[in-house]
């Protein structure tokens, strides 16, 4: 008698738990729910992505650096506020580590397309450093997935087009990233 009252114990926990295991994994609602991405602290990511650039580099000392605005890898004449914003962060941190930074806003002799920025394609990368007197170019991309945006970021030798340093960083798709994006994304 007693081992089947063990028996039936053991029986009678484990539909318990898994009970209590299938109301816990229960939808209420019955559609899906998901976790709201976190919102991304851009300024200290971009600030360790820069710090991780300027240690991957190499050839920068006495370099002036021109610094560009980061564009849509699918469509290298647009950006948007983030790529601006992006490129804005990095010079920063350039300028932190103690590289010399030009700040184009300032000059008269480059364009500045309105709500695109400094756009530099590497055709133009020669020709505008001399004009600046900038031995290299901060360059960016950035492309847009479904949950992140992903960016890539090199410092370029002006005279040969040569990578000098790379980094890149992934942000989670939140609300302040999403706003800051072209309005088609």
């Amino acid at each position: 008698m007693i081992p089947s009252l063990i028996q039936r114990a053991k029986y009678t926990v484990a539909a318990i738990v898994a009970v209590v295991l299938l109301a816990a994994c229960a939808n209420q609602g019955g559609a899906p729910t998901y976790a709201a991405p976190r919102e991304a602290d851009v300024v200290n990511l971009m600030n360790g992505a820069a710090a991780d650039l300027v240690a991957s580099a190499t050839g920068l000392q006495g370099s002036t650096i021109l610094a560009a605005t980061f564009v849509n890898i699918d469509n290298l004449q647009e950006s948007s506020t983030l790529g601006r914003a992006l490129a804005e962060m990095f010079a920063t941190g350039l300028t932190r580590a103690g590289l010399p930074v030009i700040e184009v806003k300032m000059r008269n002799s480059l364009f500045i397309q309105e709500s695109t920025g400094e756009l530099i394609l590497s055709r133009d990368i020669g020709r505008l450093s001399a004009s600046h007197d900038a031995q290299a170019v901060l360059i960016g991309t950035y492309a847009r997935a479904e949950s992140m945006v992903y960016l890539n970021v090199r410092i370029v030798r002006s005279s040969d087009n040569v990578v000098l340093g790379a980094s890149n960083v992934q942000l989670p798709m939140d609300k302040n990233i999403r706003a800051m994006l072209a309005p088609a994304w």
